[in-house]
């Protein structure tokens, strides 16, 4: 089992970036795909990012190619998301999730984070 843990949200301005951590405790992280998943007030969650276990393979959502990218250090156990050029569209809390398959379904991850907020104003 392994245990995830967001951080580095935060409040930005639109235009500005951020960068958020998944820092994995637990089992090795790269035995893992890790998916980022983001949920907006009154909104489902959706699909943002997903990295294949060695990093060599990654998938967006449409709305945040070229501009967010995802990366993952394995012998740090930790995910990135780079997120640059933000509009306040993107204010959600940003959850990342991890799971033996690679996949851009939320019903599909087995082990979830608590979520980090990041709010971007106009």
């Amino acid at each position: 089992q392994v245990q995830l843990v967001e951080s580095g949200g935060g409040l930005v301005q639109a235009g500005g970036s951020l960068r958020l951590s998944c820092a994995a405790s637990g089992r090795t992280l790269s035995s893992y795909a890790v998916g980022w998943f983001r949920q907006a007030p009154g909104k489902e969650r959706e699909f943002v990012a997903v990295i294949w276990r060695s990093g060599g393979l990654a998938a967006y959502a449409d709305f945040v190619k070229g501009r967010f990218t995802i990366s993952r250090d394995n012998a740090k156990n930790l995910v990135y998301l780079q997120m640059n050029s933000l509009k306040p569209d993107d204010t959600a809390v940003y959850y990342c999730a991890a799971d033996t398959r690679y996949s851009t379904t939320l019903g599909e991850y087995d082990y979830w984070g608590q979520g980090t907020q990041v709010t971007v104003s106009s």
